[in-house]
């Protein structure tokens, strides 16, 4: 029986991670952690009955309490209380589904604690690296991604010597706009952005992969999960989404991961690590397929991959700014206060307005996101 904790259980990796749950019978729910869906929340505690349960807001707590009066659970709240979900004792795997630099403080706490964890939150990463990895390598913690991209790099990794990678081949959909020009996504609208040709995600990755800034963001975080020079990952765009990334090693060979686009594999990969279980659901038909096609991204229309090579290329504190605009700008645009090319002019903005910091604290990220956003406001 494993024990496990997840940040983020009713988004869309939450949700997701408790159908492995319960498709498993050796996987214990220690404790949960969500926003504001209480009523989500009350129905996933009545079914996996979680020691402890973690809501953001006051408010949301009350009426979570009052809804699970009969129910032997504690109700926490705030940051203090994803840290004590994540420390909890008995936890062997934290998944860190949350969204936004919220999830940074917890995933520290739970890597200090000993606990493996099993990373979707690309915020963690993206703006913290830096103290993520080396602090992992302290405490002998061992991070297991859940993006598919990653999780893709890592199953082609298996067995082989990490000094003898040429390069990480990362791929993409293409998203909702692929063969768009710039013109195009002038008139672009929220729903238009929602519609992925091939994955079911949230709003805001579904948007992130309308802009690129997705792969941008899983760029970044490949740096550091992987130990690699920038210069060592390539972007290349797959439509089909059958083949979730590659690694080309010294010699030229290639070992791809292939699968049909669905979350749970790679969720279920990271919790079960090193060994593999079944998992129901379709499988690839490679003669219905027919055909694996493969283009270069259009980096002059979809700007968020070289803002956020740009971003990562500068390092220090301006992944922050470049993740911060992206989330404000994304907020805006799905609240119909800004046009979809907006988001690309607000980043820039920020990453202009910006002065670099080196070697940022969690406290100098934190800040730099505060300054990000209240930069934004100020001019949009």
């Amino acid at each position: 029986m494993k024990t496990i904790a997840v940040l983020g259980s009713t988004g869309s990796i939450g949700t997701q991670t408790l159908e492995v749950v319960r498709a498993n019978g050796d996987l214990k729910i220690a404790a949960l952690a969500a926003g504001r869906n209480v009523e989500l929340l009350e129905k996933q505690i009545r079914e996996f009955s979680p020691r402890v349960v973690a809501v953001w807001e006051e408010e949301a707590a009350r009426k979570l309490k009052t809804a699970v009066s009969d129910m032997d659970v504690k109700i926490v709240t705030g940051m203090d209380g994803l840290i004590e979900i994540s420390t909890l004792p008995e936890v062997e795997v934290l998944v860190t589904a949350i969204v936004g630099m919220i999830g940074i403080r917890p995933t520290v706490e739970a890597i200090k604690a000993g606990k493996d964890i099993a990373l979707a939150n690309k915020e963690t990463l993206v703006t913290a690296g830096h103290i993520i990895m080396p602090l992992a390598k302290e405490h002998n913690v061992r991070i297991l991604p859940v993006d598919s991209e990653h999780s893709a790099i890592f199953q082609s990794l298996n067995g082989e010597h990490h000094e003898q990678i040429d390069k990480l081949l990362i791929t993409a959909s293409g998203g909702p706009f692929r063969g768009k020009k710039r013109a195009d996504l002038e008139k672009v609208k929220v729903e238009d952005a929602l519609k992925h040709p091939n994955w079911a995600m949230g709003q805001k990755i579904t948007i992130d992969s309308a802009t690129l800034v997705n792969k941008g963001l899983e760029v970044m975080e490949a740096k550091w999960l992987f130990h690699v020079d920038l210069d060592q990952i390539e972007v290349v765009v797959q439509p089909q989404s059958v083949i979730h990334s590659m690694v080309q090693f010294v010699d030229g060979a290639v070992i791809a991961q292939l699968g049909t686009p669905d979350m749970k594999l790679p969720i279920q990969y990271a919790l079960y690590y090193p060994d593999r279980r079944y998992l129901t659901g379709e499988r690839l038909d490679f003669a219905k397929l027919g055909q694996i096609t493969f283009e270069k991204p259009d980096m002059e229309t979809f700007l968020g991959l070289p803002l956020a090579l740009q971003a990562s290329r500068i390092g220090g504190s301006m992944p922050t700014v470049f993740n911060a605009a992206n989330e404000r700008a994304v907020s805006k645009f799905l609240h119909r206060e800004i046009g979809f090319t907006d988001i690309y002019q607000i980043i820039i903005e920020s990453m202009e307005h910006h002065k670099v910091q080196q070697q940022p604290t969690i406290e100098d990220i934190l800040d730099t996101e505060k300054a990000t956003y209240e930069f934004i406001e100020s001019r949009w």
